[in-house]
């Protein structure tokens, strides 16, 4: 019986100590499973094949990842004022709930004969006229302080609404985790006090300009988007947190990439 209760007493302890480690003094909080985001780029530079990329992305990518259980695919286009996106692309946003559902998307494709069919003047085309020039894929994870993407909801039309990705460039994986780990702390916060109506936040895993993380927000038309990144500039919370020693020279180059959403996206 003395043997019973000691090892009650060793369990319930070792239950209590992992309980701690999980729960710390702040309270108990729900751990949510961080999201992983693929960011395709597709080069429409030559004749026609913006229109074709666009065809099928709506036409057949995105009823199958629909079919998937994929919702808030975007699809975006560069604004004609934005220098740094010179050229023609076609941007696509695709949300998966774990590695699993991101891995297993390819078998899903060859083997759904829906989208085989539909996309076959994509998927199918000649090697002399093909539907784009080259693309891009990047694989990012969610940050733990937004661990789930949003959608935001505009009355404007989507002509006129800016979604800004932006891409921080880090000189080291240290200085990288710095930059994530203010973002997580406070900058993620401040956002969202200004109401800069963030869709996600993403450490980049797979892409070419690692070290790197990736966001987006959003605004309902450019002089929108002017007046909160001045209001941002000029906010002491900024000011004090971009101040601090630990979080200087964390990001060596800044790429701002200004867009809008086409009418197929979800958002």
């Amino acid at each position: 019986m003395l043997v019973f209760m000691t090892k009650a007493i060793r369990t319930l302890f070792s239950m209590v100590f992992v309980a701690v480690l999980l729960f710390p003094a702040g309270g108990c909080r729900e751990q949510i499973p961080q999201m992983l985001y693929e960011i395709k780029i597709y080069d429409v530079s030559g004749p026609g094949q913006a229109e074709r990329t666009e065809r099928y992305i709506s036409g057949a990518l995105k009823p199958v990842l629909r079919r998937s259980g994929i919702e808030g695919v975007g699809v975006f286009k560069p604004l004609e004022s934005d220098t740094a996106a010179s050229g023609k692309y076609i941007y696509v946003f695709i949300p998966y709930e774990t590695a699993d559902k991101y891995f297993s998307m390819k078998v899903v494709l060859e083997k759904d004969a829906d989208y085989q069919k539909r996309g076959s003047d994509f998927l199918n085309a000649p090697h002399d006229n093909p539907p784009f020039q080259r693309y891009e894929s990047i694989l990012l994870k969610a940050f733990a302080g937004m661990p789930r993407f949003s959608t935001p909801s505009f009355a404007t039309d989507r002509s006129e609404r800016v979604y800004e990705l932006r891409s921080y460039e880090s000189a080291t994986e240290y200085k990288a985790g710095k930059k994530i780990d203010m973002f997580n702390n406070e900058e993620i916060a401040l956002f969202e006090k200004l109401g800069f109506n963030a869709v996600f936040y993403g450490q980049v895993l797979a892409g070419s300009h690692m070290p790197n993380l990736m966001y987006m927000t959003t605004f309902q038309n450019m002089k929108t988007h002017d007046e909160k990144w001045e209001e941002f500039r000029n906010d002491p919370d900024w000011i004090r947190m971009r101040d601090k020693e630990e979080y200087r020279n964390t990001v060596s180059r800044n790429t701002q990439y200004l867009l809008y959403p086409l009418s197929c996206s979800d958002f």
